[in-house]
């Protein structure tokens, strides 16, 4: 799964990719190696959520001023042209944070993107979290955002446990950030055929055939 998203994070133009690894790491790094020269694998010791999985890369960064991808390891279906679509909204709109969400049919599982009542970003949801009315939201966070290294760490660092799961998500950040004056932007760019993640057999075997076809077709 790992291999298609740091490709597409490769072919979109990434400078420098962290993987970042926690239990069975040793798998990831076997998946990966021999293609991996370009990778920093970062340990996450404790398995605390997904924002701090994204905290463990500060560290290694450093002093960095630039803009940071943060992608989830269990999305292959991801497109480098979906990046570069988020990244030139990021750019254009001078925001401190880009939320790439797509439209499906059905969204159960995945955090619901809250707009104001002009269509900008005003929250996202986790779907444990959602009340019945947010659960009918159809516009999803399928986990493609790009930060301004600074603000995302410093948002990060506000970020308090989930009283429901006590994890610390990434979700949180984009708020955050519009609570102190910066500035946040949604792109629907994610294909909904794309928005599948995989946490079954099934869905592994429904990947593979969509991951296939793609490259028959590219072969083409």
């Amino acid at each position: 799964m790992v291999w298609w998203v740091v490709d597409a994070a490769r072919e979109a133009g990434a400078d420098r990719i962290f993987v970042v690894v926690g239990h069975g790491e040793d798998d990831v790094r076997a998946a990966l190696s021999g293609a991996d020269a370009d990778i920093e694998y970062v340990v996450q010791e404790e398995q605390l959520g997904t924002g701090h999985a994204t905290s463990c890369v500060e560290p290694v960064l450093g002093d960095f001023k630039g803009d940071v991808l943060v992608l989830a390891g269990d999305g292959p279906l991801i497109r480098a042209s979906t990046i570069r679509a988020m990244r030139e909204r990021h750019a254009s709109e001078g925001a401190s944070g880009t939320l790439a969400t797509s439209v499906i049919e059905d969204p159960a599982g995945y955090g619901r993107v809250i707009r104001d009542a002009s269509g900008r970003f005003a929250g996202i949801v986790e779907h444990a979290n959602a009340t019945p009315a947010q659960r009918a939201i159809k516009e999803v966070y399928p986990s493609y955002a790009c930060f301004v290294a600074g603000a995302l760490f410093a948002a990060l660092r506000r970020v308090k446990p989930d009283h429901v799961s006590g994890e610390y998500y990434v979700t949180e950040v984009p708020m955050l950030m519009q609570e102190a004056g910066l500035k946040v932007e949604l792109i629907e760019a994610v294909p909904p055929e794309d928005v599948l993640s995989i946490n079954t057999p099934e869905q592994l075997d429904q990947v593979d055939a969509i991951l296939r076809a793609r490259m028959e077709t590219a072969r083409r």
